[in-house]
């Protein structure tokens, strides 16, 4: 077992819950990415055995971090949102140089590359402009509300799987983000099932079309990857503060997700 997968799992899973930041890019900033994109493929195949030890700690830590820090992440999210997400962006933004490390972009990257980027970029920086909107609590539930938190899960798994994707984001967006977030909360283990469901079949299904294009098309994958992480900075990016206070702490917490992605960079990628 790769015990040392939850701590990472806990990081992945606490990004999760806040809007505009992904699990994935996380994943890429841990230095795991193409590893968990081939444990997730390798676990529907007959050697699924083989993945078990790098998924159980890492599913462990995500769900510890979603059910134990979901109302922390919220709380900061809606007190402090400003310096939460600085701290994410200072993350996002320290990572870089090691992910264009990592692709050997100085000797690889031609011009289709840098295209690809640009348009991983724009995909993801385009939802910046994207109307969320938390949406009342669904109380009644019926079918199609169901089928509505089914295929929630399935679109929102894709921030897993995809870096710069939020799967916050996506459940602002369809305006269920409220509800799931409070079945987490209250153990409503029937909204919880229904969109587990869908968020596995989603991890999966995105996990292999990701993995088809690692394997046959690696550097323009990677710039598609990069040019994602970077557009997710204008998703996360909340603008400066008006209070000279909060501007401080930004700017304290944006240093301190700067230094975290250093550590981590020196502890996880290997060079």
């Amino acid at each position: 077992m790769e015990w040392k997968n939850i701590y990472r799992g806990i990081l992945m899973g606490a990004s999760d819950v806040v809007p505009g930041v992904s699990g994935g890019t996380i994943a890429v900033l841990l230095g795991i990415y193409e590893r968990l994109i081939a444990a997730i493929n390798g676990f529907v195949s007959k050697e699924w055995k083989k993945q078990l030890g790098f998924l159980i700690p890492l599913g462990i830590g995500i769900i510890t971090a979603i059910f134990l820090l979901s109302n922390v992440i919220d709380w900061l999210f809606k007190n402090y949102p400003g310096p939460t997400k600085f701290f994410f962006l200072g993350l996002i933004l320290g990572v870089l140089p090691y992910l264009f490390h990592k692709a050997d972009a100085t000797n690889k990257f031609k011009t289709k590359h840098i295209i690809l980027l640009l348009i991983g970029a724009v995909i993801v920086g385009s939802m910046a402009f994207l109307q969320a909107s938390e949406g009342p609590v669904i109380e009644n539930m019926t079918s199609s509300t169901y089928i509505l938190l089914f295929f929630s899960g399935f679109i929102a798994s894709s921030a897993l799987v995809l870096p710069g994707i939020s799967g916050s984001l996506m459940l602002l967006i369809l305006g269920v983000y409220t509800t799931i977030i409070g079945a987490i909360s209250n153990l409503q283990l029937d909204i919880i099932a229904v969109t587990a469901a869908g968020i596995i079949l989603g991890i999966v299904f995105m996990s292999k079309l990701v993995n088809f294009f690692l394997n046959h098309y690696y550097t323009g994958t990677f710039a598609v990857v990069i040019g994602m992480v970077i557009g997710s900075v204008f998703v996360v990016f909340p603008g400066w503060p008006a209070e000279v206070s909060r501007v401080l702490v930004s700017i304290v917490t944006f240093a301190a997700g700067l230094a975290g992605a250093y550590l981590l960079g020196k502890v996880e990628y290997k060079a």
